[in-house]
């Protein structure tokens, strides 16, 4: 049986949002900010989905 891994869940601060806002303006790929940022794609988009910005270099 498989096992489930260990959800580590870190809170979003003010440079991180600062940084993700600075990301979208220069339309770097989703992919790239998760590696910088240390987060999953889904959590990127969730929380620019969030503050209503877009995301991504195809919008």
């Amino acid at each position: 049986m498989a096992k489930n891994k260990n959800v580590v869940r870190r809170e979003w601060t003010k440079d991180d949002i600062k940084t993700l806002k600075a990301h979208s303006k220069a339309r770097t790929p989703v992919a790239k900010i998760a590696k910088e940022t240390k987060r999953t794609v889904g959590a990127l988009r969730q929380k620019a989905l969030s503050l209503g910005i877009g995301l991504g270099h195809q919008r």
